[in-house]
C-alpha cells in the first residue's frame, strides 16, 4: 500500500496495491503497518461505519467540536466526489479544501485528522462509503457549515439532488471560523500564562 501526502497537512491518501486475474481482483483496504508508519495509529479507530448514497445526493460539511474525530474514508461501491476542510486555526491551510476522487476502481482511501470538515457527493446511482473513526459518535458534538458556503468556494460537479435536514440548516463558514479563532486565541493565552 502507497501513501501519499496532500496538500493540507496531515490529510493521506492511502493507495491499495490490488491483484487482478481472470477472477476479478483481490485487495488490501487497510493496512496497520502502513497507517503506523504514515503516523495515524491505527489501534485508535473504535467504529466502523458505512452509508449508501444515492446520485446527486450531499452529505456534509460535517466535524465536531471538542477533541473532534479523525477518519479513514473510502468508497467500495460507485464514486464519491469527496471534500475536506481544513478547520485548524493554527494550520497553514486554515479555511482551504482540497477534493478527491473515491471509487471503487482506484480504491482510495482518504485519512481526515482532527479538526477538519468533510463532506462527499455521490457520483453514480449509488455509493457506498465506509468510515473508519477513531471517537464514538456523540451527537451533541456535531458541527455542519454549508455545502455551498461561497467563502469556500467549493464546486461540487453535479447538481444536488438531496440535502438533508441537518445540512439544508448548517451554518455559515465565517462563523465557525470566528469561533474557531476565538477558541484557539484563549487557549494559546492560556498557555502562556502557565
Amino acid at each position: 500500500m502507497r501513501v501519499h501526502e496532500t496538500e493540507i497537512p496531515g490529510v493521506l491518501l492511502f493507495e491499495p496495491v490490488p491483484h487482478r486475474d481472470e477472477r476479478g481482483w483481490f485487495s488490501r483496504t487497510f493496512d496497520a503497518r502502513a497507517a503506523r508508519d504514515a503516523g495515524v495509529d491505527p489501534a485508535a479507530f473504535v467504529q466502523d461505519s458505512q452509508s449508501r448514497t444515492v446520485r446527486g445526493a450531499l452529505r456534509g460539511l460535517h466535524g465536531r467540536v471538542g477533541h473532534g474525530e479523525a477518519k479513514l474514508v473510502r468508497c467500495s461501491s460507485g464514486a464519491l466526489f469527496d471534500v475536506v476542510v481544513d478547520a485548524r486555526p493554527d494550520s497553514p491551510t486554515f479555511g482551504r479544501h482540497e477534493t478527491f476522487r473515491l471509487d471503487d476502481r482506484d480504491m482510495l482511501s482518504v485519512y481526515i485528522p482532527r479538526g477538519c470538515l468533510h463532506g462527499f457527493q455521490a457520483l453514480t446511482e449509488v455509493a457506498d462509503a465506509c468510515y473508519r473513526i477513531d471517537a464514538e459518535h456523540d451527537p451533541a458534538e456535531d458541527l455542519a457549515v454549508r455545502w455551498d458556503d461561497p467563502d469556500l468556494g467549493i464546486a461540487w460537479p453535479l447538481p444536488v439532488s438531496v440535502l438533508s435536514a441537518k445540512d439544508r440548516g448548517a451554518g455559515r463558514w465565517r462563523d465557525l471560523e470566528r469561533l474557531l479563532r476565538r477558541a484557539s486565541a484563549t487557549a494559546g493565552s492560556r498557555a502562556a500564562r502557565r
